[in-house]
C-alpha cells in the first residue's frame, strides 16, 4: 500500500514540475529546470502528508548475550581465600574485561541477600545460592541470558540446596570453586531443638545434632547448663572420620518463667574451628495452658493443617468440634477459631454474643455471609453467596504486630491463592492487616484487630495448600505454621493475668542484627494502653548496666536498642500505672558466631552437580580465567538480532515542515531575483 501512495505521490509532483518547467522555458527564466525541481520537491512533500501521513520503519538491533557473574559475598569466602583474595579479584577482573568485549557482563554479589554493588567485599552472615539462582532466573530469565559464572565453596546454610531446585534456565552455569576442598578437622553443634513453651511441671526435651569431622578416637561428654550449673551429660564417643548424632536430654520444668539453657562440646585436638561448640536456646515454662476450640462447619484439611500447626505446643489445648456439636458452655476456652462458621446454622452467633472470647474467623464455601456481616467487630463485609474465587496473598511488609520469618517475602511470592468469597471487605479501623488481596485493590485477606477482645480474620480458606506448597519449594513449613501460631498467640494474650509484660520476638541473636523488645500494658478491661512511661534496664555479663526508655507504637510498645556485642545479657523493665508499680524481667544472648563460620571447607561436589545439571563446567578459583575460552566456543551463546518495526507519523516531525517552507521559499526567492512571477 505505501509503494502504492509513494508511486502517486511521485507521478503528482512530476507533474506539477513538468508544469512548472513549460511555463518557465516560455518565460525565459535563466534555469527553469531549478525552478521545476524546487515546484516538485514542494508538491512531493506536501502529497506525502497527505497521502502517507505516517511512515514505517524497521530497525534491527544486535542484543549481546548476558553474562552473570554471581560472587558469593559471605563472610566465609574471606576464610577460603585467604591471602589470595587480591589475586583472585585480580583474576575475576580481568576475565569479566574480556568478556564485557562480546558480552553484557552483569555482576552480583549474594548471601542471605542478592547486592549489586560490593560484590567482594565478603561480608554478609549467610549463604544462600537457591536464593541467587531464582533471582537470576527472575529478572534475565526471559532475556538473552548466555551463561551464569557462580563464584562460592559450595557452602549453604539458607533456602534449599539448589541440585534440587526447579529452574527454567535454558543456559549454561559455570561453578569457580573457591576454598580447599580438604575435609577439616571439625566437631559442632549444628541445631538445637526444643518447645519453646511448656507447661510447669512437665517434662521436655532438648535435643542437639553433633556433626563431627575427622574426629575418629574423640571421647568426651556433651553438657547441657543453666546458669553455670551442669544439669546433665551425655557421652560422646567417635568411632569413624565421618560422623552425625542427635543428642537428647530430658528436662524437667519446675520453675516457671524463661529459662535459658546452652549445650556445648569439649574441643578435639587439633581443632581449629572452636567457634561452633556450644549453642544456647530459650524455653519459656508457663503455669497454666491455654484451652482453644477449634469449631468447623464441616471436616476441612484446614482444620488439620491448624492442628499440626499447633502440634508439640504444651501451652496449648486444642480441642476440635463441628458446628452442630459444640460444648454448652464456651466460658473454659480462651481462644475460639471458627472456620466455616456462622454457617447456614446460625445458632452459633448466640453462643458468642453471650460471652466475650478472641475469635479466629476462617471464611470457607459454608460461611453464612448474611450472618458474618452483622458482626460489627468484623468491619464492613458485603459478601455474596456466590462460588469461591481465587485470591493470591501479599504480604504486607508494614505489619508490626508480631514478628515473622525473614524469608516471609520470598515464601509467600510462591503460595497458592485461597478461595475467597466475592464481595467486598474492608477492615475495622484499628485493624493491622498481615496480608491483602493481590488483585483486590488491597483488601484485607487476613488482618488482626486489638482491643478489650482481640479478632482475626482469614477471607478465605485454603491453608492446607500454603503448608503444601512451603514444603514442596522449602522442606519445612516454618513461615505458615509460624502465621498460624502467632495468630493464636495474639488471640490469647489478653488471657495473660500479668497485666505489664515485656516480649521479645527471639531471645538468640546475632552481633550482626538489631536486637528489639515489644511491651504490653492492659488496663482493668484488659484494653492495651500506653499512658504510661516505660524504662528499660539491661545488664551484661560483667554487671555493666544501660537504661533505655520505650518508644509508644500503637496501643503498645516497641524499642530497638540496637546491634550489640556477644555475650548473655538481662533486662528489667518497670512502668507505673493508677499507683502501682509493674515489673517485667528476662534475658538474651546475643551469639558472635555468624552462620557462616559454623561449617569450613568447601564442597566441590555440590558446584560440579550444578554445573553439569545446567551443561557448564567447573574451575577451580586459579584458573577463572579459563572460561573464557568456555564461554566463547559455546554455540549456544548468540548475540539475539532484535527487529523492531515503528510507525512515525510524519506530523511528529517537525523538520519536514521547514523543509517543505524551505524549499517553497527558495523558488520564490529565485522567481523574485529573475522577476519570473
Amino acid at each position: 500500500m505505501q509503494f502504492l501512495l509513494w508511486t502517486i505521490a511521485i507521478l503528482l509532483a512530476a507533474a506539477a514540475g513538468y508544469w512548472v518547467y513549460r511555463a518557465d522555458v516560455r518565460r525565459a527564466v535563466p534555469y527553469p529546470w531549478l525552478t521545476a525541481l524546487l515546484r516538485g520537491i514542494v508538491v512531493l512533500l506536501s502529497l506525502l502528508l497527505l497521502l502517507a501521513p505516517a511512515l514505517t520503519i524497521t530497525r534491527n538491533e544486535t542484543e549481546k548475550p548476558i553474562v552473570l557473574f554471581l560472587q558469593d559475598n559471605s563472610r566465609s569466602i574471606a576464610v577460603a581465600l585467604g591471602k589470595d583474595s587480591a589475586s583472585y579479584h585480580k583474576n575475576v577482573q580481568s576475565l569479566i574485561d574480556r568478556l564485557s568485549e562480546k558480552y553484557k557482563v552483569v555482576t552480583w554479589g549474594f548471601g542471605g541477600t542478592v547486592q549489586t554493588d560490593s560484590a567482594f567485599a565478603y561480608k554478609q552472615n549467610a549463604t544462600d545460592i537457591a536464593a541467587a539462582l531464582a533471582r537470576a532466573q527472575e529478572f534475565y530469565g526471559l532475556q538473552n541470558l548466555g551463561a551464569v559464572i557462580l563464584a562460592t565453596d559450595g557452602r549453604f546454610n539458607q533456602g534449599i540446596n539448589p541440585l534440587y531446585q526447579q529452574l527454567s534456565l535454558h543456559n549454561s552455569i559455570y561453578t569457580v570453586a573457591l576454598g580447599d576442598s580438604n575435609i577439616q578437622k571439625d566437631l559442632r553443634i549444628t541445631q538445637l531443638y526444643s518447645n519453646t513453651i511448656v507447661s510447669l511441671n512437665s517434662q521436655f526435651e532438648i535435643r542437639a545434632d553433633v556433626v563431627a569431622a575427622l574426629c575418629n578416637g574423640y571421647s568426651n561428654n556433651v553438657s547441657l547448663q543453666e546458669g553455670g550449673s551442669t544439669l546433665a551429660t551425655s557421652p560422646l564417643n567417635i568411632n569413624s572420620d565421618r560422623y552425625d548424632k542427635s543428642v537428647s536430654f530430658t528436662v524437667k520444668a519446675d520453675k516457671p518463667g524463661m529459662h535459658h539453657y546452652s549445650v556445648s562440646i569439649p574441643l578435639a585436638e587439633g581443632e581449629k574451628n572452636t567457634a561452633n561448640n556450644r549453642r544456647d536456646i530459650f524455653v519459656e515454662v508457663t503455669e497454666e495452658k491455654r484451652n482453644i476450640l477449634l469449631a468447623a462447619a464441616a471436616p476441612h484439611p484446614d482444620v488439620n493443617a491448624i492442628k499440626e500447626a499447633l502440634a508439640g505446643m504444651e501451652n496449648y489445648k486444642l480441642t476440635s468440634v463441628t458446628g452442630d456439636n459444640l460444648p454448652a458452655s464456651l466460658e473454659n476456652y480462651q481462644v475460639i477459631i471458627l472456620h466455616g462458621l456462622p454457617s447456614q446454622n446460625t445458632a452459633v452467633l448466640k453462643q458468642l454474643q453471650s460471652v466475650k472470647k478472641p475469635i479466629w474467623y476462617i471464611l470457607s464455601s459454608r460461611t453464612n455471609e448474611s450472618a458474618l456481616s452483622q458482626i460489627h467487630s468484623l468491619g464492613n463485609l458485603e459478601l455474596s453467596s456466590a462460588p469461591l474465587h481465587d485470591v493470591l496473598p501479599v504480604y504486607n511488609t508494614g505489619f508490626s504486630l508480631f514478628l515473622l520469618p525473614a524469608n516471609m517475602q520470598s515464601v509467600f511470592d510462591k503460595m497458592p491463592p485461597l478461595g475467597v468469597p466475592l464481595g467486598f471487605i474492608q477492615s475495622p479501623p484499628n485493624a493491622s492487616v498481615l496480608f491483602t488481596q493481590r488483585n483486590g485493590n488491597g483488601a484485607p485477606l487476613w488482618f488482626l484487630q486489638q482491643g478489650n477482645t482481640p479478632v482475626a480474620f482469614t477471607a478465605g480458606e485454603g491453608l492446607w495448600r500454603w503448608r503444601v506448597y512451603e514444603y514442596r519449594n522449602f522442606s519445612n513449613h516454618t513461615v505458615i505454621d509460624e502465621c498460624i501460631r502467632q495468630t493464636i498467640s495474639f488471640l490469647s494474650a489478653n488471657a495473660n493475668e500479668r497485666p505489664f509484660q515485656v516480649a521479645m520476638p527471639k531471645h538468640v541473636w546475632s552481633d550482626q542484627e538489631a536486637v528489639t523488645l515489644n511491651a504490653y500494658l492492659l488496663n482493668a478491661n484488659n484494653e492495651q494502653v500506653n499512658t504510661s512511661d516505660v524504662q528499660l534496664v539491661i545488664t551484661d555479663s560483667s554487671g555493666k548496666k544501660q537504661n533505655f526508655t520505650f518508644e509508644r507504637a500503637g496501643t503498645g510498645y516497641r524499642l530497638n536498642i540496637g546491634v550489640w556485642a556477644g555475650g548473655s545479657y538481662t533486662y528489667n523493665a518497670h512502668c507505673t500505672y493508677n499507683g502501682k508499680e509493674y515489673n517485667s524481667s528476662g534475658s538474651f544472648v546475643i551469639e558472635s558466631v555468624p552462620l557462616e563460620l559454623m561449617e569450613t571447607g568447601a564442597d566441590y561436589p555440590l558446584l560440579y552437580g550444578i554445573a553439569k545439571k545446567y551443561k557448564g563446567a567447573l574451575v577451580p578459583a586459579q584458573n577463572v580465567g579459563a572460561l573464557y575460552d568456555s564461554i566463547a566456543h559455546n554455540e549456544n551463546i548468540k548475540p539475539v538480532i532484535e527487529t523492531n518495526v515503528e510507525t512515525v507519523p510524519l506530523v511528529d516531525w517537525k523538520w519536514f515542515f521547514f523543509l517543505i517552507l524551505a524549499f517553497a521559499v527558495a523558488e520564490w526567492l529565485l522567481r523574485k531575483y529573475w522577476l519570473a512571477q
